[in-house]
């Protein structure tokens, strides 16, 4: 047992030394521990030589590091994806960049859209004139998205040709637009081509136009912002026409109150023939005033002809009778002046009495009055509305003008290259993780 311990732990030549021994000078039993333990297939036991036959010495295994022992299928797949996946794609990424992608120019503008407004007006002419007023942030928008519209690709392919100025430079078949495509596609390279940017704080828009040649982009720039003047010219003149039409509304609507205020003032007087209730109040104080007055003078004539005649004597019967008359005209104009009736004594048509009529005329010329204002407060804004249609309530406020680029700004290709490199690095070792983390649960 002792031998086959150390025939375990010596090395190969130890116990190819031991082999050449001769049979005689071992012992039975170890001779017999040594052929069991080669039978079981130790690489280390001894071989025992027989008769006749001759004993080959065992090669000599090749020197291998032992990291490269420890290598299996998956790493080698690891890798060669790491290859095929990362390496190479990201070197023909960067050599893209570096020698085929074209150069591009940017053309930059940068301009507001402003607003010409008066200070709030408290009286009814304000009320119209600031309709037209406001914020202009929403036009501002309107105009953003109108830029980024298929209009306004479609507008800028009528006339420079979209397909020709950004058509392929050489071999670079990434950043030209191609040919015969539908405009959600052209719209599409437009977006990407053209980039607008908003600061809603001081309300000024920056727009940015890249182009394979600086007066190109110079030309596109300068077509925008034509192009964005006109729709804020047309969308101050369709807020203008509002403003108007609503002036003019209100004109109709004040005239047509005040025509039949008039009417009913005029029908008024056709029945009571008057002009003016109060004056004709007027004029019955004074006539029961008259009669009130000779009233007491023939009281008074009556008191002294009784002091010298007797009750039944011509005159006093004649002062009497006076008297009576006077005193139911008196009753009569009273009771017209109160609650009687204009021809109760004739005997002609009803009428109300003067306090009813006044009441009733101050009405009619209240509303006269009232629409005689709203006619002349709408005329006053219509004729101001008139005046605001001849200005430009918006405009477009443009401080730099589209420039001219002497050098390439587009692609980065230093940046684009390490983005393409990191985004392939990413995804393949998200990929090798989700494999190890798979075979580890499963």
């Amino acid at each position: 047992m002792a031998a086959s311990k150390d025939a375990a732990v010596n090395k190969p030549e130890v116990a190819q030394a031991a082999g050449k021994q001769s049979a005689a000078n071992a012992s039975p039993k170890s001779k017999g521990i040594a052929i069991l333990e080669g039978l079981l297939g130790k690489e280390t036991a001894p071989v025992i030589p027989l008769p006749g036959r001759r004993v080959e010495p065992p090669k000599k295994a090749a020197w291998q590091p032992k990291w490269l022992k420890k290598l299996q299928w998956r790493h080698a797949i690891i890798g060669a994806s790491f290859l095929g996946l990362v390496a190479v794609p990201a070197t023909l990424a960067s050599l893209y960049m570096a020698f085929v992608a074209s150069d591009q120019y940017h053309s930059t503008a940068s301009f507001a859209v402003r607003s010409i407004e008066g200070g709030v007006s408290s009286d009814i002419l304000g009320m119209f004139t600031q309709a037209s007023g406001g914020s202009t942030v929403s036009d501002s928008y309107i105009l953003m998205d109108y830029i980024l519209s298929d209009r306004m690709a479609a507008d800028a392919d009528s006339r420079f040709k979209l397909e020709e100025v950004y058509a392929t430079r050489g071999v670079d078949y990434f950043y030209g637009i191609g040919t015969d495509l539908p405009i959600e596609d052209k719209l599409a390279y437009w977006r990407d081509m053209v980039k607008v940017n908003f600061d809603h704080a001081s309300g000024i828009m920056q727009v940015t136009v890249k182009a394979f040649e600086p007066a190109q982009a110079q030309e596109i720039a300068q077509f925008i912002v034509d192009q964005s003047d006109s729709l804020v010219n047309s969308l101050s003149l369709s807020a203008r026409n509002d403003v108007l039409r609503a002036a003019q509304d209100e004109v109709l609507a004040g005239e047509a109150r005040l025509s039949k205020a008039r009417a009913a003032l005029r029908d008024y007087r056709d029945k009571s023939q008057e002009i003016s209730p109060e004056e004709g109040a007027k004029l019955a104080v004074q006539l029961i005033g008259g009669l009130e007055k000779e009233l007491t003078k023939l009281n008074a004539d009556l008191s002294a002809a009784k002091t010298q005649m007797g009750e039944d004597t011509p005159r006093i019967r004649v002062l009497k009778t006076r008297i009576g008359s006077l005193e139911q005209q008196i009753s009569i104009e009273r009771q017209r002046l109160g609650t009687g009736e204009r021809n109760a004594v004739s005997g002609t048509s009803n009428s109300p009495d003067v306090a009813g009529r006044i009441a009733q005329f101050e009405e009619l010329e209240t509303e006269r009055e009232f629409a005689e204002r709203a006619y002349t407060a709408a005329l006053g804004s219509l004729e101001k509305a008139r005046i605001d249609a001849n200005n430009r309530q918006r405009y477009l406020a443009l401080f730099i003008e589209p420039t001219l680029s002497q050098m390439a700004q587009y692609p980065a290709r230093l940046l684009n290259s390490f983005l393409v490199t990191l985004g392939l690095l990413f995804a393949w070792g998200i990929g090798v993780m989700s494999y190890y983390n798979i075979r580890d649960r499963a």
